[in-house]
């Protein structure tokens, strides 16, 4: 069963009866299993019979990175570790990794939510699947992988690596579909415009996630390839990719609301906030098995809304990211997202989407350089046009941040391609 269609046949109701079913047994297993949560819910006078429905939820506490890396590696599995089969963690770049551990139920959960989210993508079993995210303790590369091949497609387990390589056997397998980051793509892109070989590919279709993008940055990938790109979502945490993904209107990621329950609380108050209204995402898993959470903030901002979408499926769609709350950055104290300053180049002529912010502090005053690749043709033409188009862009930015801005143009390819999550920003700045 490829897209669950006994949860389109229910409506809110019917859902949310199932989803306080599995909520209230899943609190029930963490209580008796999880030592973590047991006291958790004790420290708030909770027995697992309080939790009778959906609309309890928010007695139930939050759980964060840092319990996950208090914990480490096992400290949160609510089965015995003989009944693991498969472990990921993170890559720990800002502390220590989180580790994730799945059953095998586990395991074939995930694979059908990811291909519920390729086949809501377009993709059936015709197609020729190639895997681009890395592979390893990353979910990405073996959850695009298993999902790709339990919707029955043929699946080449790229990586990453050489992109020459990857494109030439794009172009001898046929494939038709890709799966990778955004920024990772649009590197793809050049490689092909490079080759030559953009009117020999079959390509129609880019599974993109793993990092934060926007609708521009979708919209140019799909006119530099000649495809359509879709967001899916998801964090090890919680499995990893599939946990929601955009359908063809893209008007929002749906959620698999019958495994994922999503609220959308206030970063400040942790209060729950209206639809529409961007707050942070917190997930509970209720059906993991291994390693469930309840209320796990995910750091990622966005909005949710629980109207029916244009393509007739009824679950939650969360909004495109605004960024995470932990990825902001406070310069002189103004909010700044690295998404802000993507939208912005991407509505100016002449800039492409590679750009790196560089924060530093200067005499105590917090300083930021925006490093951004201009279109060859700047670096021959008069010097004047290059001053023109620096001050433009120092303007619109400007404007986007609400901060002064310097700003210092490349000339294309200067800036460090990843094949993984893009490097967006350096902040040298030291905080006591």
């Amino acid at each position: 069963m490829i897209w669950n269609e006994a949860r389109e046949c229910m409506d809110r109701e019917q859902m949310a009866i199932m989803q306080g079913k599995r909520l209230a047994k899943q609190v029930s297993n963490v209580y008796h299993n999880v030592p973590f949560y047991r006291k958790k819910m004790q420290e708030l006078g909770l027995e697992p019979g309080d939790i009778k429905g959906i609309e309890d939820i928010t007695k139930l506490p939050f759980t964060t990175k840092q319990d996950l890396r208090d914990n480490y590696p096992f400290g949160l599995l609510a089965v015995p570790k003989s009944q693991i089969v498969r472990v990921h963690a993170s890559s720990g770049t800002t502390g220590k990794a989180t580790v994730v551990a799945y059953t095998r139920k586990d395991i074939e959960l995930w694979q059908e939510c990811v291909a519920r989210a390729l086949s809501m993508s377009g993709i059936d079993k015709s197609d020729r699947l190639q895997v681009a995210y890395g592979y390893g303790l990353f979910t990405g590369g073996l959850g695009l992988h298993y999902g790709a091949e339990n919707l029955g497609c043929m699946t080449v387990p790229m990586s990453t690596g050489n992109t020459k390589r990857l494109v030439t056997l794009m172009e001898d397998f046929e494939a038709t579909a890709i799966a990778c980051t955004p920024s990772y793509l649009l590197h793809i892109a050049e490689v092909i415009e490079e080759m030559g070989v953009k009117d020999k590919l079959k390509l129609k279709t880019a599974i993109c996630g793993a990092e934060p993008w926007t609708e521009k940055m979708r919209l140019q990938i799909e006119e530099s390839l000649g495809i359509h790109a879709h967001d899916i979502y998801g964090l090890s945490e919680i499995c990893g990719p599939g946990v929601a993904c955009d359908c063809e209107h893209h008007s929002g990621l749906h959620i698999q609301d019958d495994h994922f329950f999503a609220e959308i609380v206030s970063p400040d108050t942790l209060e729950p906030v209206e639809d529409g209204v961007v707050g942070e995402l917190v997930f509970t898993t209720l059906t993991k098995e291994g390693l469930p959470l309840l209320r796990y903030r995910t750091k990622d901002l966005t909005s949710i809304t629980h109207d029916r979408c244009e393509c007739g499926r009824t679950t939650p769609r969360i909004s495109r990211f605004k960024g995470r709350s932990d990825d902001m950055l406070i310069i002189r104290g103004v909010n700044v997202f690295p998404s802000q300053v993507e939208s912005a180049l991407l509505e100016l002529a002449g800039t492409t989407p590679h750009y790196l912010m560089i924060v530093d502090r200067v005499n105590n005053l917090d300083t930021l350089e925006v490093q951004v690749e201009v279109e060859e043709r700047f670096f021959s033409d008069e010097v004047k046009e290059l001053e023109k188009l620096t001050k433009t862009i120092a303007k619109t930015l400007q404007d986007a941040l609400l901060i002064a801005v310097k700003v210092k143009l490349v000339e294309p390819r200067t800036l460090e391609r990843s094949m993984g999550k893009a490097v967006r920003v350096i902040d040298n700045r030291k905080f006591d």
